[in-house]
C-alpha cells in the first residue's frame, strides 16, 4: 500500500508530464483539424525539434529553455515549407497519397536524422534536471513545474492566434467551409502552411522542455507521438480542448500506472484507455461524427 501522500505526487507529476503531452498533441490535432490528414510526419519532426535543441545547447552553450526561443521560429520555417512545397501538392491525390507522403517524410527525416547524428543517444546535462520543488509534503521534479507552466502559457497564445488574429480567423475559416473561405478571398494554400507551420511549431517548444530530462535519437519522436495520437483519439480528433484534457488525463493515468506496475510497464495503461476509447466512444471525449 503506498500512503495518500505518494498517490498524490504521482498525481501531480503525472499531470505535468500529460501537459507537455498535451503540447505535442495540439500541433498533431491543429493540424487535422485544419486539413484534414493525419500527420505521420510528427514524430520525426519532434525528433528535429530536440536535436535542434541540443545542438543549440552543444554548440552555443544555449539553456534548453532559452534555445526554444530560437528553435520555434526555425521549426516554424521548416513546417511551411514541408507543407507547401511537398505535402500540399501530394493533397492534390487521393488520400492515400497525403497519409503516405507523410509516412515517407518520417522515414526520410528519420534516416537523415540516423546518417548524421548515428543512433547514439544525447542529452543535455543541467544544473536543475534533478532539481525538486518543495510544495508542502509533495516533491515535484522542477522541469516538469516548468514544463506545466509553459505548456499553459503555449496553449493559452494558442487560444488567442486563433481566435483574435487575423491569420487565426482564416484558419478557423478555412477549418469550417475550405470553399466558402477561397470565395471570400483567404488564401487557402498560404492558411494550410501557416496550420501546419503553427502545429510544427508546437514541438520546437514540446522538444525544449522534454530535453533536460529524457534524451534524443534518430527514433525518440516516434514514442512520444504514439502517447499524442492516443490522445488526440481520447479528446476527439480536431478537438483542442479535447487534446488539451486528453493530454492530462493521459499523463495521470501513465503516472498511477508506473507507481503501480513499475516503471517498465507504465504506459500501459495509456493503451489499454486507448482501446477502451475506441469500443465505447470512438469519436473521443469532444469529438462530432462526422
Amino acid at each position: 500500500m503506498y500512503s495518500p501522500t505518494i498517490i498524490f505526487e504521482a498525481l501531480m507529476n503525472g499531470l505535468m508530464l500529460g501537459a507537455v503531452y498535451a503540447l505535442i498533441a495540439l500541433g498533431l490535432t491543429l493540424i487535422y483539424g485544419v486539413l484534414h490528414i493525419v500527420n505521420f510526419a510528427h514524430g520525426a519532426l519532434l525528433t528535429v525539434a530536440m536535436y535542434l535543441v541540443w545542438l543549440a545547447s552543444d554548440r552555443f552553450g544555449l539553456d534548453p529553455y532559452v534555445a526554444i526561443l530560437v528553435v520555434t521560429p526555425m521549426m516554424f520555417a521548416i513546417g511551411y515549407c514541408l507543407q507547401r512545397f511537398i505535402i500540399g501538392p501530394a493533397s492534390r491525390g487521393s488520400d492515400n497519397g497525403i497519409l503516405l507522403a507523410t509516412l515517407g517524410l518520417s522515414i526520410v527525416i528519420q534516416n537523415l536524422l540516423l546518417a548524421g547524428f548515428n543512433s547514439d543517444t544525447r542529452t543535455i546535462a543541467t544544473d536543475y534536471a534533478f532539481e525538486i520543488v518543495p510544495l508542502g509534503p509533495l516533491l515535484l521534479s522542477l522541469p516538469r513545474v516548468i514544463g506545466l507552466g509553459v505548456s499553459v502559457v503555449t496553449a493559452v497564445l494558442l487560444w488567442a492566434i486563433l481566435n483574435r488574429t487575423d491569420i487565426g480567423k482564416a484558419i478557423r475559416a478555412v477549418a469550417k467551409e475550405k470553399l466558402g473561405a477561397s470565395l471570400v478571398g483567404i488564401n487557402v494554400a498560404h492558411v494550410y502552411a501557416m496550420t501546419f507551420a503553427i502545429g510544427t511549431a508546437c514541438l520546437a517548444i514540446a522538444g525544449g522542455l522534454l530535453m533536460p530530462s529524457f534524451y534524443v535519437s534518430p527514433t525518440t519522436g516516434a514514442a512520444f507521438v504514439l502517447v499524442a495520437f492516443t490522445i488526440v483519439v481520447l479528446g476527439g480528433m480536431g478537438s483542442i480542448p479535447g487534446a488539451l484534457i486528453g493530454g492530462l488525463l493521459i499523463g495521470i493515468v501513465e503516472a498511477i500506472s508506473s507507481l503501480f506496475l513499475g516503471d517498465s510497464l507504465g504506459q500501459i495503461g495509456i493503451f489499454l484507455i486507448f482501446i477502451l476509447v475506441l469500443l465505447v466512444k470512438p469519436t473521443g471525449l469532444f469529438g462530432a461524427r462526422a
